[in-house]
């Protein structure tokens, strides 16, 4: 059953998004066509399939 939203003060707000942080995501070392790159750790296989193209980066 939907519940009507409730306002949630600013100090709150500002506290709960707080919390959340951004990582780097883990590079790791590939090499492709002869040279080695380094990637996001979960996209090593895009780029040894070859559907990611490390030039375009």
């Amino acid at each position: 059953m939907a519940v009507p939203k409730r306002k949630t003060s600013r100090s709150n707000t500002r506290h709960r998004r707080a919390r959340w942080k951004a990582t780097a995501p883990k590079l790791v070392p590939i090499t492709v066509d002869g040279r080695e790159v380094l990637v996001p750790k979960n996209l090593v296989p895009a780029y040894r399939r070859g559907l990611i193209d490390p030039q375009a980066r």
